[in-house]
């Protein structure tokens, strides 16, 4: 039998960009649908299963970024590209904050539209087959090199499908030890960057006096002790990507040139007259609130808006607590290999102190735990006594009253700790998201956006709590 073939909507009110367009698409072995504007496209999206939608931002009666919202509300995982002229690129921005799969700039080639169709079906193939995964698996899965299955981390996932592979800035925040490098480095290897450079700067380990330097490089003469030329950061990065850790650590009298570089993709070396051109993609991160930072005046509020095309916030560790024991699995099998260790995981009344503990550290943090508690482990299990004090001495949900009278009945009482620590993390997460529905009169689309998670990350944990039928209920 042969393969089904895969449905493609294009949507332009261009009659000519519509039969190149589709001609394209047909001789790449694809069915084609054509609407004239977002409201025929609407009709067709009703009646016919698709895979991806290609459309214009300005169109008239409904337009391409209500076509896009509309369209994410009857498919969320439906891949959406927008075309956008060349002045109108801002737009396609934020087209992709609200969840665009890509863009194509006026003019394109026939490779560019192939590339960026077939990633935007492999990601529906492979969305499609992570739905049909059993849910046990999914939850041992880590992508990305991340480890989770909490909300929070299904909707980072969920922006890393969509922003890895474009050369869009992004701006990643979060506390110290949150992985924000890990993330930055998931960028660039998923992306067609991935066999270029990866340079990474930490900005606030760099003198105030040698920041341009570093970043642009410097000619010979330009200052004591340059002896020779020496290319910048932004140089080595050609073709690649640059990720600028502790942005907020640049000073305000380097910011002016960081944004240049940024908006022209050119600078001049420290000395030097010659105009260098580079094609960098970056991105940045802070665990600083860049906003109170533009307040107090330490940072230029245009070059915070250039940063800040996709927003990525990682959660604290104590905001995704759901995801400990997956982590702390992770780092036991890490810690077994390099430490010649044999631990097979934790005990029940571990586990709770570790799920109780509020993590200032992060994911770092509990990294160094997990290595120290293997390698000083004597047993098959760590135990609360293998863990530091401060870990020791958190409190725990109370254990059953009734004393167990048997090896059965102890196992018993474990098992049931266990299970009041998860019961007592779903309550929290219950009441957190039954709030935000109230808050926003049961819009699910409103609610993840006041929780900070995607829809479908909302949707997931509703399922997962008993409360899918106020999603039944909520958006139009």
């Amino acid at each position: 039998m042969l393969p089904e073939r895969k449905q493609i909507l294009v949507v332009d009110d261009e009659p000519n960009l519509r039969r190149v367009l589709s001609a394209q698409l047909e001789r790449d072995g694809y069915d084609v649908h054509t609407a004239e504007d977002g409201e025929e496209a609407l009709q067709i999206l009703k009646e016919h299963h698709l895979d991806l939608v290609i459309t214009d931002l300005r169109m008239p009666k409904v337009d391409g970024m209500e076509l896009l919202r509309r369209a994410l509300e009857l498919d969320d995982e439906l891949p959406v590209v927008m075309i956008t002229a060349h002045g109108t690129v801002d737009n396609a921005v934020e087209a992709l904050k609200t969840g665009a799969f890509d863009y194509l700039t006026k003019p394109f080639d026939q490779a560019e539209v192939r590339a960026i169709v077939r990633k935007a079906l492999r990601t529906r193939d492979l969305s499609a087959a992570e739905a049909t995964r059993p849910e046990s698996d999914a939850l041992e899965q880590a992508r990305y090199g991340i480890i989770g299955a909490s909300a929070s981390i299904l909707e980072l996932y969920a922006v890393l499908d969509r922003v890895a592979d474009t050369p869009t800035t992004v701006l990643i925040t979060g506390e110290s030890g949150t992985g924000k490098e890990l993330v930055a480095r998931a960028l660039h290897e998923n992306s067609s960057r991935r066999d270029k450079p990866f340079i990474k700067v930490n900005c606030a380990a760099i003198p105030k006096d040698l920041m341009e330097s570093e970043l642009f490089g410097h000619e010979r003469g330009a200052f004591t002790g340059a002896v020779g030329s020496k290319p910048g950061r932004f140089e080595l990065a050609n073709g690649g990507t640059l990720f600028l850790d502790e942005i907020g650590s640049i000073p305000v009298e380097m910011q002016v040139k960081l944004l240049r570089a940024l908006q022209e993709s050119e600078f001049e070396r420290v000395g030097g007259v010659k105009t260098i051109r580079v094609d960098v993609r970056l991105v940045a991160a802070t665990n600083s609130d860049l906003k109170r930072e533009i307040a107090a005046g330490a940072f230029r509020e245009d070059l915070y808006y250039r940063l800040n095309v996709v927003p990525i916030r990682l959660p604290s560790l104590r905001e995704r607590a759901t995801d400990i024991p997956l982590l702390v699995k992770h780092f036991i099998d890490k810690f077994n290999a390099r430490l010649k260790k044999n631990v097979a995981g934790v005990e029940s009344d571990t586990e709770a102190h570790l799920v109780s503990y509020p993590w200032p550290g992060n994911i770092r943090e509990l990294e160094n735990v997990i290595e120290r508690a293997v390698l000083f482990s004597d047993g098959s299990q760590l135990k609360v006594v293998d863990l530091p004090s401060e870990l020791r001495d958190v409190t725990t949900p109370e254990p059953p009253t009734a004393v167990p009278a048997s090896e059965a009945s102890v196992a018993a009482a474990v098992d049931g700790l266990k299970e009041q620590v998860k019961a007592a993390m779903s309550r929290l997460e219950r009441e957190l998201i039954v709030k935000a529905l109230d808050q926003t009169s049961s819009n699910v689309t409103h609610a993840a956006r006041l929780l900070k998670i995607s829809r479908k990350g909302l949707q997931l944990k509703m399922k997962e709590l008993g409360l899918r039928e106020r999603d039944e209920r909520s958006d139009p």
